[in-house]
């Protein structure tokens, strides 16, 4: 079954479809067009830290380094990135993406911020390095 907080992910899964196990599975569920956006983001956070592990995590895409780094998930209208820290509150270029209070929002209707991505992930690496 599907966790709680991504019960969303539903309508873009067919209902005899299992929960993916791999972020391959997990972006392949998705219409060409977004699976091309996931890609990139894969890519993005690969390149920001290549010592990540990659994973499934509470049915979503998750990387890991020294505890969570960062996770995406795709929606009908906008992909979300979790967690949202306060280093990643204080960059004001995130503050466009609306989002909820632990995830910023990034509309598939506008230009993806890949740069932002970027940099939020070096925040990350950077709070986890400190805390280990």
């Amino acid at each position: 079954t599907i966790p709680a907080h991504s019960k969303k992910l539903r309508f873009l899964m067919d209902s005899k479809m299992s929960m993916p196990t791999t972020v391959g599975e997990y972006i392949d569920q998705f219409p060409q067009e977004v699976q091309e956006i996931m890609v990139k983001i894969r890519e993005v956070i690969k390149e920001a830290e290549p010592r990540t592990e990659e994973k499934i995590s509470y049915g979503m895409p998750a990387y890991y380094l020294n505890g969570v780094l960062i996770y995406f998930a795709g929606y009908k209208k906008y992909i979300s990135l979790y967690p949202l820290t306060e280093g990643m509150k204080a960059l004001k270029e995130a503050e466009v993406y609306k989002g909820t209070k632990a995830t910023i929002h990034f509309p598939l209707d506008k230009p993806m911020p890949y740069a932002l991505i970027r940099e939020i992930v070096k925040i990350r690496v950077a709070e986890n390095t400190e805390s280990s």
